[in-house]
C-alpha cells in the first residue's frame, strides 16, 4: 500500500471556517422599566381588564344609556362595595363555592373511579368511551328538571348536576391523555412490577398531567357556570341561594346595579381560579418538566 497521502475532498456545505466577531448585535441589553413591567403576565391581564373597564364608564357617560337598563361601573362598584362592607356578597359567594367543592370533588371522586377501571381491564375502557360519549354533549342544565323530582328544591339538586358537568370533562380529557402515554413509558412500569393503583399514579399520571390539567380546567369551567345557572331556577336551601340566586332575584325586582355586581364576583372568582391557582400548578408541573412553554 503507498504511503502517498490520500487527498479527501469536502463539500462546500459541510466546510467551516473561522467565524467572525458579531457586529450590532445586542448579546446581552438590559431591559428598560417599561419592557420589564410588560413581562410580567399579571400586569398585562389587568391592563386589558382595566381598559374593558374603560370603554364601560365612558359608554355609559356618552351613550345616554337608561341606567336601568345598563347601569355605569361607578355604580355597579358601589353596590358591591357596600355588599362586601355588609357581608351579603360573602354570603352569597360562601353558598355558591360550598356547593361548587361538593360537587367538583364528587365529580373527580367518581372520575377516578371510572378511569381505574379503565385503565385496568378493556370492559372499563369501552364503558367509560360509552359514557362519555352520550354524556359529554348532554347540557347539565337540562337535567335540573329530573335533579328536582329526584332531589328536591335544595343542595343536592346542585350538587348533582354540577357533578355531571365535572365527571365527563374530567373523564375524557384523562382517558385521552392515558391512552397517548408512549408504550416506551408503559414498559418502563411494567419492568418495575407497577400494577394498579401504583401503575397509574407513577406513570400514568406524570405522563399526561397536561391533558389531566386541561380536564380539570373545563370541568371547573363547566362546574362553576352550571352552578350559577341551576341557581338561577331555584336557591340553594328554602329560597338562600347563592350567586346566581342574587342574579335572578335582583334582576326580577329590577335591581340592575346589584346584578352586575354579582355578575362581576362571578366573573372574579373565575379568574382568580384561573390565573391563580391552575396557573400555579402549571408552573410547578408541565412548565417545569418542560412540557410547556
Amino acid at each position: 500500500m503507498s504511503d502517498k497521502a490520500i487527498d479527501i475532498y469536502i463539500r462546500p456545505e459541510f466546510e467551516s471556517g473561522a467565524l467572525g466577531t458579531a457586529e450590532n448585535v445586542d448579546v446581552e441589553r438590559e431591559l428598560s422599566l417599561l419592557e420589564r413591567i410588560s413581562n410580567i403576565n399579571a400586569v398585562r391581564k389587568l391592563s386589558i381588564l382595566l381598559g374593558l373597564v374603560i370603554i364601560w364608564q365612558f359608554y355609559t357617560w356618552f351613550s345616554g344609556v337608561e341606567p336601568l337598563l345598563f347601569p355605569s361601573f361607578v355604580d355597579s362598584a358601589d353596590v358591591l362595595w357596600k355588599t362586601l362592607l355588609n357581608g351579603v356578597m360573602f354570603e352569597k359567594v360562601w353558598i355558591s363555592l360550598y356547593v361548587l367543592l361538593l360537587g367538583y370533588a364528587a365529580g373527580l371522586l367518581i372520575a377516578a373511579v371510572f378511569l381505574m377501571l379503565a385503565v385496568s381491564t378493556r370492559i372499563g375502557s369501552d364503558f367509560l368511551s360509552t359514557m362519555t360519549a352520550m354524556f359529554q354533549p348532554l347540557p347539565a342544565i337540562s337535567l335540573l328538571p329530573l335533579a328536582m323530582l329526584w332531589f328536591g328544591l335544595g343542595i343536592p339538586s346542585l350538587v348533582f348536576v354540577t357533578i355531571h358537568s365535572v365527571l365527563w370533562a374530567v373523564s375524557l380529557s384523562t382517558h385521552v391523555g392515558f391512552m397517548s402515554v408512549s408504550e416506551t413509558l408503559r414498559m418502563v412500569g411494567r419492568n418495575y412490577g407497577l400494577k394498579g393503583v401504583a401503575y397509574i399514579l407513577k406513570i400514568l399520571v406524570p405522563a399526561a398531567f397536561g391533558s389531566i390539567l386541561i380536564g380539570l380546567k373545563v370541568g371547573w369551567a363547566f362546574a362553576w357556570r352550571t352552578l350559577i345557572g341551576a341557581e338561577l331556577v331555584f336557591g340553594a336551601a328554602a329560597g338562600e341561594g347563592g350567586l346566581g340566586w342574587m342574579i335572578f332575584e335582583k334582576g326580577d325586582n329590577l335591581d340592575t346595579p346589584y346584578v352586575f355586581a354579582a355578575l362581576f364576583m362571578v366573573i372574579v372568582i373565575g379568574l382568580l381560579v384561573e390565573n391563580v391557582i391552575f396557573r400555579n400548578i402549571e408552573i410547578n408541573t408541565i412548565q417545569k418538566w418542560g412540557l410547556q412553554r
